[in-house]
């Protein structure tokens, strides 16, 4: 965990800020040791966020599953392919998502208390935020294009990420609870849309 002072929030605009490469490399350079929360974090903007992203939130959720299995099965450091460590995170991501998504990070940090900090780091709660994490993001994936199902349960992805940088479980919690939400709602569309479908075969 981060022992500085300074809000994630303010390093998140920091590193946007800067001159480097806005890429997955750069990120594990400027974050180090955590890098898995921040990249999950910022892979999953684009889509926990209503913006229009060009189709490219595909690439970041198999980017972030990946993270996540690694999650599962302990790894403290990241491991990508060097053609997605190279890859540019994009002007849609860096340009709009991002800075919305430091707003909203600042209005977590203003309620956020180190509540079951010291279980998050740990193994065992390393590995089931990892299965949660990558199911959640399979959710987001697979909701019906152009439906904005995505959302939710993309947005519960980001602030299970965010409960890991910040220290708060409480957090976790509540990114859960809104992507079972937004994985209920989406099953029960695409239900929907099945019937619907059948009915006019």
């Amino acid at each position: 965990m981060d022992t500085t002072t300074e809000p994630f929030s303010d390093e998140l605009a920091r590193w946007l800020g800067s001159d480097g490469d806005k890429t997955l490399g750069g990120l594990q350079k400027f974050f180090e040791e955590r890098t898995f929360a921040v990249a999950i974090v910022l892979l999953m903007a684009p889509t926990a966020l209503p913006l229009p992203t060009g189709g490219i939130t595909h690439v970041f959720e198999i980017a972030t599953v990946l993270l996540a299995l690694e999650m599962v099965a302990g790894r403290r450091t990241v491991w990508l392919p060097q053609r997605w460590r190279q890859r540019p995170l994009g002007p849609r991501a860096t340009e709009k998502a991002m800075p919305a998504l430091v707003r909203i990070i600042r209005r977590c940090e203003r309620f956020s208390r180190p509540r079951g900090s010291r279980l998050i780091g740990r193994g065992p709660t390393w590995r089931v935020l990892g299965v949660i994490l990558a199911l959640l993001t399979v959710s987001a994936a697979v909701a019906p294009p152009f439906s904005g199902l995505d959302t939710l349960p993309g947005l519960g992805v980001v602030l299970i990420a965010l409960s890991i940088l910040l220290g708060d479980l409480v957090i976790a919690a509540v990114g859960l609870l809104i992507g079972i939400a937004g994985t209920a709602l989406s099953l029960a569309v695409g239900t929907a849309i099945v019937r619907a479908v059948r009915d006019l075969i």
